[in-house]
C-alpha cells in the first residue's frame, strides 16, 4: 500500500498540478487524480503525456470519484450513464485504475427493500461499463448514526451489509472504499475486516474521532487527524488491512477546513508521517 495526497479529502484547495508537484516533494507514494483537470487538456493525447509525467515523478493514482449517483432520479442517472464512456476514457488515458463513490445510508421514500434491488440493479450497469475500461469501483458505507437516522428509511451503513450488497452484483471488479471512521461509528471491530483480501478493498481512509462524544454521538464531517486521539483503533485497524494483502492507496480524510490555515509544507510533512505511521513505513 502507498500514501495517498488527497487535497480535498484534507480540507485544502490546491490545483491539481500544484498537488502532483506537493505529493512528490513531500514523499507521498501518490496523489488522486483530477478528472476536471484531464477534461481541461487538449487532447486524449495530453491526457496520456500527464499521466506518463505523473508516473516519472515516482507517483502513483489514486481513486477517482465516480461522476454519477446511484441513487440519483431515474433521468439523471440515465443521462449520467450515457456519458460515462467518454469519461472513463480520460481516467484510462490517464492510467488511473479505479473510481469510488459512497452508499447513501437512508432515504425518506424508498424502503430498505426497494432501495436495495435499485443499488443492485444499478451497480451492475455502472460495474459493466467500469470493467470494459479495465476500472474498478470502490463503494464506501457511511457509519454515523447521526447521519443515517436522519430520515425514514435506513439503509446500508455498515460492512455486512456492503459486502452483500457487492456479492449481489456478481461483479467482480467492485471492492470496498474502508474509512476507518465509518468502521468505529458503525460500531465494528477488527473482526469485521477478517478475511478480507486486496480484490475486497478499492481504497482505503483513516481518520480519528472526536474524545468527547460518544460512537453514536458522532458527526460525519467533524473528525480528527489520525491517531490525534487515540478514539479510533487505528492499529487494529491498519494491521487487518495488512492483513488483507491490501496494495492501494491509503489517505488521510479528516475535512478539517483549519488546515488550510497552516502553512501548506507544515500540513503535508505532518499528514505524510501520520500515514506512513498507519502503514507502517516508519
Amino acid at each position: 500500500m502507498f500514501s495517498c495526497l488527497s487535497p480535498g479529502a484534507l480540507g485544502l484547495s490546491l490545483d491539481h498540478t500544484d498537488a502532483v508537484d506537493l505529493a512528490s516533494v513531500h514523499g507521498f507514494g501518490g496523489v488522486d487524480p483530477d478528472p476536471s483537470y484531464f477534461a481541461s487538456l487538449p487532447s486524449r493525447q495530453a491526457v496520456v503525456e500527464h499521466g506518463d509525467a505523473v508516473r516519472e515523478k515516482g507517483l502513483r493514482w489514486g481513486i477517482a470519484g465516480l461522476p454519477i449517483g446511484l441513487d440519483a432520479p431515474a433521468e439523471e442517472f440515465r443521462q449520467a450513464l450515457a456519458q460515462l464512456p467518454d469519461a472513463l476514457d480520460l481516467l484510462t488515458a490517464a492510467g488511473v485504475s479505479a473510481v469510488g463513490t459512497w452508499i447513501r445510508p437512508m432515504h425518506e421514500d424508498r424502503d430498505h427493500r426497494e432501495n436495495w434491488r435499485l443499488h443492485v440493479g444499478r451497480l451492475a450497469l455502472v460495474a459493466e461499463l467500469l470493467a470494459d475500461s479495465g476500472l474498478r469501483l470502490g463503494l464506501e458505507y457511511i457509519g454515523p448514526k447521526t447521519f443515517w437516522s436522519t430520515e425514514r428509511f435506513p439503509f446500508i451503513h455498515g460492512i455486512r451489509e456492503a459486502r452483500e450488497l457487492i456479492a449481489e452484483t456478481g461483479a467482480g471488479n467492485v471492492g470496498l472504499i474502508l474509512d476507518s471512521y465509518h468502521w468505529y461509528t458503525a460500531g465494528e471491530s477488527v473482526e469485521d475486516l477478517a478475511g478480507l483480501t486486496d480484490a475486497d478493498v478499492v481504497s482505503v481512509d483513516i481518520n480519528d474521532a472526536r474524545d468527547d462524544r460518544e460512537r453514536d454521538e458522532q458527526m460525519d464531517l467533524d473528525r480528527r487527524l489520525p491517531f490525534a486521539t487515540g478514539v479510533i483503533d487505528l492499529d487494529g485497524f491498519m494491521g487487518a488491512v495488512r492483513d488483507a494483502g491490501y496494495t492501494g492507496p491509503v489517505k488521510v480524510e479528516p475535512f478539517m477546513k483549519e488546515l488550510a490555515e497552516q502553512p501548506i509544507a507544515q500540513v503535508l510533512t505532518d499528514i505524510r508521517e501520520r500515514t506512513d505511521r498507519a502503514i507502517g513505513a516508519v
